[in-house]
């Protein structure tokens, strides 16, 4: 039976101090149906929660009592206690959900629906599609942006970003960018979207006042062919100097020089490296490993892997809760 999420807020508010800050890692896997948590401290599995089938994107709300997980294969996103690491309910998404944003100020979650090739906004408060946005084929990543007036959104096969007016779910304009768009991350400073192009093994840089490309960084690690290079996740440390990139196939990550948009180096990882996360004091860097069924773990000083844990099969997506 389907708890409203009324009833499941309700109960995460009730959660004690330890729903927070607890440290740990939260893996998605696409292929054991499960959401695998990781001890920082002593790189061990300490947690296998069950969830509805497929589950990839996942994100936590503001305080962090409740993750929630886009299950693509159920069409629902499920909501997990994270003091309790149980599922305490569910959220109807429109077909396929992969990837989503929140904006907690509205009550709002923005899914992007992959065989729907929509974007549904969903209340939180009262489980109900509020609106459903069409978009070019196989959308995929969505950011929302600071201020919760536009969310973008990445249509893999037909090579765009979309940038989307939140009020009247109107398309305010369409970028071009590389072969398969994947993810999205913001500056720090609010002037850039990075995204990735998969097929293209690439960065494209987008201005965000003119929504017009503006430059793109491309990868190729030493000894990599260039059909290997898939870059996909990416995340850009608080200062805005650095970037980390999966590069999917060629199974490394790029380190990359913001302002200068340059490739500074490149970090061995497993096969088809994916999602990824920085803890809090952006020292760790915990990459998904899809086709190695593992994630790894990497010292950002030393740009060094440590070590690397099993998870469940085709690890997916990377949140830590600290």
């Amino acid at each position: 039976m389907r708890i409203s999420a009324v009833l499941v807020l309700s109960l995460a508010a009730c959660a004690p101090a330890a729903a927070k800050d607890t440290g740990l890692v939260f893996v998605s896997n696409e292929k054991t149906n499960n959401v695998i948590v990781i001890d920082p401290k002593t790189e061990k599995v300490v947690g296998n929660i069950k969830v509805s089938r497929r589950p990839r994107d996942l994100h936590f709300n503001a305080d962090h009592t409740v993750l929630y997980v886009a299950c693509g294969d159920d069409d629902v996103i499920d909501l997990i206690d994270v003091a309790k690491l149980t599922v305490t309910g569910r959220l109807k998404t429109g077909p396929s959900p992969e990837a989503f944003g929140i904006d907690e100020k509205r009550r709002r979650l923005y899914v992007s629906d992959e065989e729907g090739s929509s974007l549904s906004v969903i209340d939180m408060d009262r489980d109900v599609i509020v609106r459903e946005v069409p978009t070019g084929s196989e959308p995929e990543g969505v950011l929302v942006s600071e201020d919760g007036k536009t969310v973008y959104v990445t249509a893999e096969a037909g090579d765009l970003v979309h940038a989307i007016d939140t009020e009247t779910g109107a398309i305010k304009r369409d970028v071009v960018v590389g072969l398969r768009p994947r993810r999205l991350a913001a500056t720090p400073d609010g002037k850039d979207l990075w995204v990735t192009a998969e097929l293209a093994g690439q960065v494209d840089i987008v201005d965000r006042g003119r929504l017009v490309v503006t430059g793109s960084i491309a990868f190729l690690p030493p000894g990599m062919r260039k059909a290997d290079v898939t870059p996909v996740g990416l995340v850009i440390t608080r200062d805005g100097k650095t970037a980390y990139v999966t590069l999917g196939h060629a199974a490394h990550v790029a380190v990359v020089d913001v302002p200068a948009r340059k490739v500074t180096g490149y970090i061995l990882v497993g096969k088809r490296s994916w999602g990824l996360a920085l803890s809090r004091d952006e020292s760790t860097l915990y990459v998904a490993n899809g086709m190695g069924d593992d994630v790894t773990v990497i010292d950002t000083r030393t740009r060094k892997a440590q070590v690397s844990i099993p998870v469940g099969r085709v690890p997916y997506g990377v949140a830590i809760d600290d």
